[in-house]
């Protein structure tokens, strides 16, 4: 489990951050926030979790009212004109830890967000305050722009407020503006059951598609795509030493996971405030926070080796006597 509602309110208290909390009825929309905050004053926002070709994952927080060009996004972070599209909805459970609705740059409090990449809206700092669900959208908190920030510093994640309106020019001697805030680090997400999954938007009778899918396989005598995918990401994992196939890698892993939490745990202002029962409080609070994420870990360590076990097993062909 992630962070809960609870647990930010009482860390944004501990951070001596000035909000205002509004309970209302689950909400989905900006629109249908807006029904229960839309006269409180300040800015209402929208929240994008994005994906690029490398299951690179990014956080754009703006204004309600403002344009953002997923083409143009793309091609101011250098990575062309289709190449950053909506994340899949169960990367919101596995990375930011909050259910649909509730994405906002409150999710980088979890660990398993820090390779998400944040863009903020400039337009925050115009506004008296704005409004963001806090992980959970039967409420909504409002804050100003600076207090943000200071939110996100205490995660280790620097605020930088950008035009996401702007269409400069991107060629050879003009290289994309944003470049700087494509992740260095690699998000894995663990595989989804091989389904159909409707995109966002899309507005075809699931009767049809099904029907079209059907006449498609009746028509071909092909190996069905989504048997060769799965044969195909066998493969990969059975031949590419990664973190979820190598016990050294793991722990490596895990013990990065610990060392990097350890070290936001222990800041001047914890040590003032818990003395010496600091670290009793640090224990704890790892254990909380690295919980869940250490569990995934295992989940997928354990899934990787029986893939690499069916592949071996599927491929491995003995010698008659």
């Amino acid at each position: 489990m992630g962070y809960t509602k609870d647990q930010l309110l009482a860390r944004l208290k501990e951070l001596q951050i000035d909000f205002a909390q509004y309970e209302h009825p689950t909400v989905l929309t900006v629109e249908a926030q807006a029904k229960y905050v839309g006269d409180k004053g300040g800015g209402l926002t929208k929240n994008l979790f994005l994906k690029d070709k490398k299951s690179r994952l990014y956080i754009v927080s703006a204004l309600a009212d403002t344009k953002v060009d997923m083409k143009v996004l793309s091609q101011r972070l250098g990575l062309g004109k289709g190449g950053i599209r909506m994340a899949p909805e169960e990367a919101l459970g596995e990375i930011l830890q909050v259910p649909l609705g509730c994405v906002t740059p409150f999710a980088l409090v979890n660990e398993s967000a820090r390779h998400v990449s944040l863009l903020l809206d400039k337009g925050f700092r115009t506004q008296e305050h704005c409004f963001f669900h806090p992980l959970s959208n039967d409420m909504s908190i409002s804050l100003h722009a600076n207090d943000l920030d200071k939110f996100l510093k205490s995660v280790g994640r620097e605020a930088t407020f950008v035009d996401l309106e702007a269409n400069p020019p991107v060629g050879k001697d003009q290289p994309p503006d944003l470049a700087a805030f494509v992740p260095s680090g690699s998000t894995i997400l663990s595989d989804p059951p091989e389904k159909t999954v409707p995109l966002q938007g899309h507005t075809e009778n699931p009767v049809s598609a099904y029907k079209k899918s059907t006449a498609t396989t009746v028509k071909t005598t092909k190996v069905p795509v989504a048997v060769k995918n799965v044969k195909d990401k066998l493969a990969v994992a059975a031949h590419q030493p990664s973190v979820f196939s190598d016990a050294g890698l793991l722990v490596e892993e895990i013990l990065n996971r610990t060392s990097s939490l350890l070290l936001s745990e222990i800041k001047e202002d914890s040590i003032r405030q818990h003395g010496e029962h600091l670290g009793t409080v640090v224990a704890d609070n790892i254990k909380k926070r690295l919980s869940s994420d250490l569990k995934s870990l295992a989940i997928m360590f354990k899934n990787t080796a029986y893939a690499q076990g069916f592949y071996a097993g599927t491929h491995h062909h003995p010698k008659p006597l």
